[in-house]
């Protein structure tokens, strides 16, 4: 049987609580760890080993995986005191979605703790988490790649090495961009089609039947016609903090944000209307109120 490493998952969210319970599934040692007492108390009564800190987490893992909201998220938590001392020695994947600076920057100060450090951040949502289905980009060295890939098997049957660190989190900033942008141009060719009279069912007929299809249009079409955004497994305030990520990755490199520029501030639009911990597709409300 493979020796897995044990596993500390720390951010037990939606997506941090369905990791852990699908790598203890496999047979991988977790320990989790979250800030907010309920997310723990949840996670808890799921079945996992839930540690009082994120030092203790740490000190109890050979593996540790981030899943948390961003790099201020990561901040507190790792590189404050118990925890940062409590982080020699350790392997750190970086499964979030931050910027490739923000994970360039933390791969230097986690190395000059004492610890290795990978990005692997991830493309799907619960359903792949759960049958080990998700799309996993790794960052960083190979060798390392080579010692968190049986653990990462365990969530997503092909991880792949894209290059350096900051290469995979601009691979996934470039990924969630095209999510942004086919969410807020199927929303406005939807709300002039309904603005014109036009039969819904007629228009995605015809739709499915072109190459300009995309799966993610039936899969929010209800939402839109139904004006009901609820339980969001990527809720619109995590669209708008990546649409803000691509753009300050892109901007330096002369690439034009304008389009960018717009759905952020459409997804402003729809977080003033507070929709902001709904389902990202929410940003239909801001473009279109057909």
């Amino acid at each position: 049987m493979e020796l897995l490493p044990k596993t500390a998952v720390l951010g037990l969210g939606l997506m941090g609580t369905e990791i852990a319970l699908r790598l203890q599934a496999q047979g991988v040692a977790v320990t989790g760890w979250n800030r907010g007492a309920e997310r723990s108390q949840a996670a808890a009564a799921a079945g996992l080993a839930v540690a009082k800190d994120a030092a203790t987490a740490i000190g109890a893992a050979d593996l540790v995986l981030l899943v948390l909201s961003d790099a201020a998220a990561i901040e507190a938590t790792l590189l404050a005191p118990p925890a940062a001392a409590a982080l020699h020695g350790r392997l750190i994947v970086q499964m979030g979605t931050i910027g490739p600076e923000e994970s360039r920057a933390l791969a230097a100060r986690l190395d000059a703790l004492g610890c290795r450090y990978l990005e692997a951040p991830v493309l799907g949502s619960l359903s792949e988490v759960r049958d080990g289905r998700l799309i996993i980009m790794v960052g960083g060295d190979e060798t390392l790649f080579a010692q968190c890939r049986p653990v990462l098997e365990r969530l997503g049957a092909q991880p792949q090495r894209i290059g350096a660190v900051g290469q995979a989190a601009a691979l996934k900033l470039a990924l969630n961009q095209l999510i942004a942008g086919l969410t807020a141009t199927f929303a406005l060719s939807l709300g002039l089609v309904r603005a014109q009279g036009i039969d819904v069912d007629q228009f995605m007929t015809l739709l499915r039947g072109s190459a300009l299809y995309a799966q993610t249009f039936d899969k929010k079409l209800d939402k839109y016609l139904s004006h009901d955004y609820g339980a969001a497994n990527f809720p619109l305030k995590h669209l708008l903090k990546d649409v803000r990520l691509f753009r300050q990755a892109a901007a330096p490199l002369g690439l034009d944000t304008a389009l960018s520029d717009a759905i952020e501030t459409a997804c402003i639009r729809a977080q003033d209307l507070g929709l902001g911990d709904q389902d990202y597709s929410a940003i239909y409300e801001a473009l279109s109120r057909g």
